[in-house]
């Protein structure tokens, strides 16, 4: 079996609130994607990177892509995450039994080695598995007007990452069996159907760019390397 990653870059990154897609705002000089690219392409497990972009994606070839010959591009977005991650796993051609790594566009400060010993720790699983750290901060409820319900108890909870790692052909029946607002991640299709995958440590670094604050601080830890 072999590893590719698929990384869905369909979306508009509304919560940004800028005219240019999340994916591709600056980030030290380069798109934003263009780290996310990177991080993924130096796993030497990975074989392949595919990214999901729209038919209608303008801005793409505007950049220069040719460091990254393990790179292909899938025009095949849809209009969510999930439909993008199920256009690019039918349309990239490998393997049923492959492992696809679902990762974000907007997680540019993954670190290879994380990956790698991920694809290590999950390579003979029989389900997969996510990245994800361990909720550190007290959760609050909210109740009308933004008070304070109560406390949630935080003890086994985590906070999902990416990448998210599972077998091509079970990823795709899974997505196209429950797809809907409710399938939030891959992990969240594959539970679906009663399986139960691995949590592998992460890494707090592996920050997702949600507003634009996320910027100036995925710059900072990308500096700090």
């Amino acid at each position: 079996m072999s590893c590719f990653a698929l990384i869905p870059a369909a979306g508009s990154g509304s919560r940004m609130g800028a005219a240019t897609p999340k994916q591709y705002l600056d980030l030290l000089g380069k798109p934003l994607i263009w780290h996310t690219v990177r991080a993924l392409a130096a796993v030497p497990e990975i074989e392949r990177v595919c990214v999901v972009i729209s038919p209608g994606d303008e801005w793409w070839d505007c950049y220069d892509w040719s460091e990254f010959p393990r790179l292909q591009v899938l025009r095949c977005g849809g209009a969510t995450r999930a439909e993008s991650v199920l256009n690019g796993l039918r349309v990239a051609t490998v393997a049923d039994d492959d492992w696809a790594l679902v990762h974000d566009a907007a997680r540019p400060c993954l670190e290879p080695e994380h990956v790698s010993a991920m694809i290590d720790e999950l390579r003979d699983d029989a389900v997969g598995g996510i990245l994800a750290v361990p909720v550190a901060d007290t959760l609050k409820r909210a109740a009308v007007g933004d008070r304070i319900a109560r406390t949630e108890p935080r003890d086994g909870l985590w906070q999902a990452q990416t990448p998210q790692m599972f077998r091509r052909g079970e990823l795709i029946a899974a997505l196209a069996s429950f797809m809907g607002p409710d399938i939030t991640d891959e992990a969240s299709a594959i539970e679906k159907q009663g399986l139960a995958p691995q949590l592998v440590m992460g890494s707090p670094w592996n920050l997702k760019v949600t507003y634009p604050q996320d910027l100036r601080l995925a710059a900072l830890i990308l500096q700090g390397r």
